[in-house]
């Protein structure tokens, strides 16, 4: 990875594509998410609010990984329709050695939010929009096939599933243009460990 040099906030990088090596596409599903742990879990913090006080104090980090305390709410809320001009001019980027997309990509018009708790004493919730990859690419495959039935389906994923029967985790960011924004900008649900669960993990 390169340090990039559009963007000071310090885990900021260009990723090299021909480094990325996948470590778990072979093995069961129980190994796979296994394997993922042993890369994952090192990197984990205590909470959102630790997160948020270390940015505060040290001005990083601006990424993170952690497992909040509950999840007590899902909403999707209605958004702008139409890509804003700045996001039509990152779209629109050309890159000499790689062929784009023929078709642009379809804009999501909601927002998609949690409301949770982090096991911290002085933690007062948190809501955070989600801007997951799989996320939106969920919308616009459900959206195609079930037609105006696709909340159904979208709220039994991402409701159900990742607030009653995952162990989910959330990877968390700031916005470029507003360094103190947090968002949710991927999930992490491994199936849930009942042996941890037992212990209070």
């Amino acid at each position: 990875m390169r340090k990039s040099t559009k963007d000071a906030r310090p885990e900021s990088y260009r990723i090299q594509e021909d480094s990325i090596r996948i470590v778990s596409q072979e093995l069961s599903s129980a190994n796979a998410w296994s394997a993922r742990k042993d890369w994952i879990v090192p990197l984990k913090s205590h909470c959102m609010c630790c997160l948020m006080r270390e940015l505060d104090e040290k001005k990083h980090p601006t990424l993170g990984f952690f497992k909040p305390k509950a999840i007590t709410k899902f909403t999707i809320q209605p958004d702008d329709a139409s890509w804003s001009a700045s996001q039509l001019e990152i779209l629109r980027q050309k890159d000499l050695f790689v062929q784009g997309p023929e078709v642009e990509l379809q804009k999501v018009p909601y927002k998609f939010v949690y409301s949770f708790t982090c096991d911290h004493a002085s933690c007062r919730g948190h809501n955070m929009s989600c801007t997951d990859w799989e996320m939106g690419e969920s919308w616009r495959s459900w959206k195609e096939k079930y037609g105006d039935d696709w909340k159904d389906k979208f709220l039994q994923r991402y409701e159900k599933e990742m607030i009653h029967e995952k162990d989910t985790h959330f990877y968390v960011g700031t916005i470029h243009r507003h360094p103190k924004n947090w968002i949710i900008i991927g999930l992490f649900y491994p199936p849930v460990d009942p042996q941890a669960s037992l212990l209070g993990l």
